[in-house]
């Protein structure tokens, strides 16, 4: 099989892979327990925590570990949202949000908080279009930095700054997971309070993720038990996970500017092949990512070509993997017809990807074209 899904998820890196083993048959002390072996535990997840901060270029103690990006942005948005009631009711967000943060945010709603939606103009976000929705009662804005299905880039450094200067007592929300360990975001110059990532983005196993929280940053918990994770996420850490997410960040930081150059030649590689098709529609533009890409194959179902594909050896993704097939809606309000949606398909690149790879799986939609229009 060619894995071309590696938005929804990775292969685990040997090295983080090795380090996870060590941690599960060697160094398997509680961080939170006295002894030796607790005390060699901890130190391994404080220097695990310190990899993750590298990234954000932000204070080790300004990360917690969780369970993954959803449980991070449940943290974040529910707990922003029950310690500032007082403040104010208004939530800013934008219509192409993942799940886990449109979810949240529409359980605020149901539950009397104030939601604006921001559409794209044009298949863009401008800052002032955000901005300008941000009054005294606006205490949480919440954007992804990268969507996760056609590789839009939200230029989350001018909207931050734009809205601190209207109202710095706004807390921002950001959705880092397609673009952690592969655009850089440093917090000393980008002013967002929150931010969740996801392991198993970046080749780290499932089940571990983190939130940044800058400090002075008050949340409201919703988990109770012991005092682990700055008390916001109680229980004992997953070491194992979190060590091998560390080594993972590690190795993508090293490589950042390796992987872009691979991923913008397989992109453009990808894109010289299907120009002159004119039955293959971009959704993807030069405002996006170079590692997905976003495809509408007229006239057949993004599911007929997502299964004509595997038979010929091919994994690629019909939008976002936790929308299990279901159209989300991020391409309609991108400004696409529903149509267009319901012909998308979504091939997203990893370092193993290669130029041969894209002609095959070229060969193989172009393959899926001659066949399957006949029938849908």
């Amino acid at each position: 099989m060619y894995y071309f899904d590696n938005a929804s998820t990775t292969k685990v890196l040997k090295p983080a892979a090795d380090a996870a083993l060590k941690c599960m048959t060697e160094n398997y002390g509680n961080p939170s327990s006295l002894h030796k072996m607790g005390v060699d535990a901890e130190d391994t997840l404080t220097s695990s925590r310190k990899l993750i901060a590298n990234v954000f270029n932000c204070k080790d103690e300004e990360i917690i570990f969780t369970s993954c990006a959803t449980e991070s942005t449940n943290i974040a948005i529910l707990g922003v949202a029950n310690s500032k009631k007082k403040v104010g009711n208004k939530i800013i967000t934008t219509t192409i949000e993942h799940a886990a943060t449109a979810s949240c945010i529409s359980h605020l709603e149901n539950n009397g908080f104030e939601v604006v939606r921001i559409s794209p103009k044009n298949g863009k976000y401008y800052a002032a279009d955000i901005v300008n929705e941000i009054d005294d009662r606006t205490i949480l804005m919440s954007i992804m930095h990268v969507n996760n299905e056609n590789g839009l880039i939200l230029p989350i450094e001018e909207i931050a700054k734009q809205a601190k200067n209207k109202n710095p007592n706004i807390i921002i929300h950001v959705d880092a997971v397609q673009s952690f360990c592969k655009i850089p975001i440093n917090t000393n110059k980008i002013p967002i309070d929150l931010a969740s990532v996801s392991g198993h983005k970046i080749n780290a196993p499932k089940g571990v993720g983190a939130l940044y929280i800058r400090k002075g940053i008050k949340i409201q918990r919703h988990s109770f038990g012991g005092p682990q994770e700055n008390n916001l996420r109680p229980g004992t850490e997953a070491l194992p996970s979190i060590v091998a997410f560390g080594v993972a960040a590690k190795t993508h930081m090293e490589n950042m500017n390796k992987s872009i150059e691979h991923y913008t030649a397989l992109k453009k590689h990808l894109l010289d092949r299907i120009k002159d098709n004119p039955e293959i529609l971009l959704n993807s533009s030069d405002n996006c990512v170079p590692y997905i890409v976003n495809l509408s194959i007229k006239g057949i179902r993004s599911e007929i070509m997502l299964h004509f594909l595997e038979e010929k050896g091919f994994c690629v993704s019909s939008g976002s993997a936790c929308s299990k097939a279901k159209k989300s809606g991020v391409l309609q309000n991108m400004g696409y017809s529903k149509e267009r949606e319901d012909w998308a398909i979504r091939i997203s690149f990893s370092a193993e990807n290669t130029i041969n790879q894209i002609d095959m799986l070229v060969d193989a939609i172009e393959a899926g074209q001659k066949s399957l229009i006949k029938t849908y």
